[in-house]
């Protein structure tokens, strides 16, 4: 039996980006991302290990070699105009935010389930690994474009941060292409409430 269903939902690809080395967080947009099992390729946040940061303290030591499942930044052009909405701004530029794919068109993307994938018309495929967390750093791209609005970046992009994702079936991504959410064919685990509370 399949343990991942295919969905009648969508996202289009408006937006796609990389993080260049000493680049910081900032991404600059691209015309394609060419995905191996690595990542895309040329960009900092590839590679099939990562070490350990803040993120996973709880499980491992800062600096601890780790597989690497935040190989790409996916973000919804919905949310970042809400986030946009939020701070006070026009818009928000998805290089500011360092976005590898931002997606129009699928709803609640930054609470999609983990282990969900995202499947192109060749088959390349990202598996979402979980929410990315808002932090203080995009703000600090957006304070030098807005001054004195790069503060307010974390508090309104709670729950609108979009996921990190990471390739498990290499491919070419181009904008305009649509990727189908397939999710995976389980319920919620009945007792999540009592292990968040711990």
């Amino acid at each position: 039996m399949p343990a991942l269903k295919p969905t009648d939902f969508y996202g289009e690809i408006t937006f796609l980006g990389a993080v260049g080395a000493g680049a910081g967080l900032a991404s600059h947009a691209v015309d394609s991302l060419h995905l191996t099992f690595e990542g895309p390729m040329g960009e900092v946040h590839g590679g099939l290990t990562r070490e350990s940061c803040s993120r996973v303290l709880a499980q491992h030591p800062r600096g601890t070699v780790i597989a690497n499942t935040r190989q790409l930044t996916v973000l919804s052009e919905e949310e970042l105009a809400e986030t946009a909405v939020a701070m006070g701004l026009p818009a928000l530029d998805p290089r500011w935010v360092g976005a590898s794919v931002v997606l129009r068109g699928l709803p609640d993307l930054t609470h999609l389930p983990p282990s969900s994938r995202l499947q192109g018309p060749d088959g390349v495929t990202l598996v979402i690994d979980m929410e990315n967390r808002a932090c203080v750093l995009p703000g600090k791209v957006i304070e030098h474009f807005h001054p004195g609005h790069g503060a307010a970046y974390k508090p309104a992009a709670q729950g609108r941060r979009g996921v990190v994702a990471w390739v498990e079936r290499p491919g070419i991504l181009l904008p305009g292409q649509r990727l189908r959410l397939h999710v995976p064919d389980q319920r919620g685990w009945a007792h999540l409430d009592a292990a968040r509370g711990a």
